[in-house]
């Protein structure tokens, strides 16, 4: 178990409150152009940069949706049983999903509608459930589990992945992200983030993202880390690696999410424009603010002596 040393644990909270704002920014951006080929973008916005709602979702401006929603939905429930529970976010999902929400990933549903159905918090492994949806929501785990070992942290990215998404290739990825968002709340830069990159791609070919330029990602995990990854490392700000990653089009509030979330916890919330924050919905903004806040405060990592 890991102790603070003064300042450490304000600037840890700092970073979760960036990785938080990050994530509803990333998914309100992106989703505007989500589905959109980037030739699509480039003749309707020349560059997709400013929060303008609207898209196939017809979004308000500033307006989250499922990434964001249940990230929140996810962060509830640790907050609330004060651990990563696999019965208790599968409820929180069912919540969340019976206030319907404007949009939700077929996985998703399909996860959901099964524990409805059988009381089991947890998918049968399944070879075609590589989306992205469990990796969309699972910042509130990366928080909670700061200064964990990393089995730790795989028990808890499994318990709330598997809910929906049951398969290897999505619990290494979603795991690669977690680590590279813990990586970022503790100080670390863009080469240890590459360097966790790297070590996915070791483990997982499938993720090498470094042949060529993706564009009009799907939501199957590989397609949207391979753009995730070559935004963060060919940009050196939050701005500009946001930008880069919502202009690729495809599914675009999940990959806008995920950057958003590993840069923010990067970058800090200082770096994140205005402009994009004050746009969120207000009721969304706090809560994320909060919820950054208090799941630090259940981490390993901010234990007292």
């Amino acid at each position: 178990m890991l102790f603070l040393a003064d300042g450490g644990g304000d600037r840890i909270k700092r970073r979760a409150i960036g990785a938080y704002l990050g994530l509803a920014v990333g998914d309100a951006l992106g989703a505007t152009v989500e589905f959109l080929t980037p030739n699509e973008i480039r003749a309707a916005y020349r560059e997709h940069r400013d929060m303008t709602g609207g898209g196939w979702l017809k979004l308000r401006r500033g307006q989250i949706t499922d990434d964001t929603g249940m990230a929140l939905a996810l962060g509830r429930s640790i907050l609330a049983t004060g651990r990563v529970d696999a019965g208790a976010a599968a409820e929180a999902f069912s919540d969340w999903m019976h206030r319907k929400p404007v949009d939700i990933g077929n996985t998703v549903r399909r996860g959901i509608a099964s524990y409805r159905r059988t009381g089991v918090p947890e998918m049968a492994p399944n070879e075609y459930d590589a989306g992205n949806g469990a990796c969309m929501r699972c910042l509130p785990v990366a928080l909670a589990t700061l200064g964990a070992d990393i089995g730790t942290v795989n028990a808890a990215n499994q318990a709330q992945a598997h809910v929906t998404h049951n398969n290897p290739i999505s619990d290494a990825g979603t795991l690669a992200v977690l680590r590279m968002v813990q990586t970022g709340l503790l100080g670390g830069d863009r080469a240890a983030l590459a360097a966790l990159a790297a070590e996915l791609v070791a483990q997982e070919p499938t993720y090498d993202y470094a042949r060529r330029r993706s564009e009009n990602p799907s939501a199957f995990i590989v397609d949207t880390l391979r753009t995730v990854f070559q935004s963060l490392f060919a940009t050196d700000s939050f701005e500009a690696a946001l930008i880069d990653c919502v202009n690729r089009g495809g599914d675009a509030d999940t990959t806008g999410a995920i950057t958003g979330m590993i840069a923010g916890a990067l970058y800090g919330p200082t770096e994140i424009p205005s402009r994009w924050v004050r746009h969120l919905e207000r009721d969304v903004r706090i809560a994320c603010i909060e919820q950054a806040q208090a799941l630090v405060r259940l981490a390993p990592i901010c234990a007292v002596a």
